[in-house]
């Protein structure tokens, strides 16, 4: 359930979808961006093997309360946009130049002062990372691979370059040094500007 619909119980949802296990046409069961209590509510129904959830060294949100639940009830986390959309890669243009109907142009974090900040953030990542000998993008993933064995970052990508760039990322063993480094980096609050151009999709 990739987005929880407010006007539905999700006892009523999570219950629709576990009719479809008993009816063997899936296997497993999986919720995206839920709250913590959303998250314990619905594995009260029917037990959830995975959560889907924004989560990089970008956005840092989830760790203190979703994370910890879902590694209470035993629940993977899925995590998407790894890369922050290319902002933690050396790919990504300014947003004045990526294609018009790219979305990440009217992303609150690509635009304004908080763009140059957000840019200025990565550049120490990029540090880092270039003193590792890795990319940008791979330390990130790498970052969130030493998380834990129960986080699966999910990068996406057009281009076969960047799909072998980002599965090397499962190579790189970042010593705690480098991890602490990151994390001082980016504090969990220092990225600027909302995920999307409108909270309407905020973790319920």
């Amino acid at each position: 359930m990739h987005r929880r619909n407010p006007g539905v119980p999700l006892a009523e949802s999570v219950g629709a979808m576990a009719e479809l296990v008993q009816q063997g046409k899936v296997a497993h069961l999986g919720l995206s961006e839920v709250s913590a209590r959303t998250l314990r509510e619905a594995a009260s129904v029917h037990p959830i093997a995975a959560l889907q959830s924004e989560y990089s060294l970008f956005t840092r949100g989830l760790e203190e309360e979703i994370l910890p639940a879902a590694r209470e009830l035993g629940i993977a986390l899925v995590a998407y946009s790894p890369i922050s959309r290319g902002l933690l890669s050396a790919a990504m243009p300014s947003a004045d130049e990526l294609p018009a109907g790219d979305f990440r142009r009217n992303m609150p974090r690509n635009t304004g002062e908080n763009a140059a900040h957000n840019r200025a953030l990565a550049d120490e990542v990029r540090k880092i990372a270039d003193a590792a000998g890795v990319t940008t993008a791979q330390i990130s993933l790498a970052w969130l691979l030493a998380q834990g064995q129960d986080v699966v970052p999910i990068p996406g990508t057009k281009r076969l370059k960047y799909l072998e760039e980002n599965a090397a990322a499962a190579d790189v063993a970042l010593m705690s040094e480098q991890l602490d480094a990151l994390v001082a980096a980016v504090p969990a609050d220092a990225v600027r500007g909302n995920r999307y151009p409108s909270m309407s999709e905020i973790e319920r």
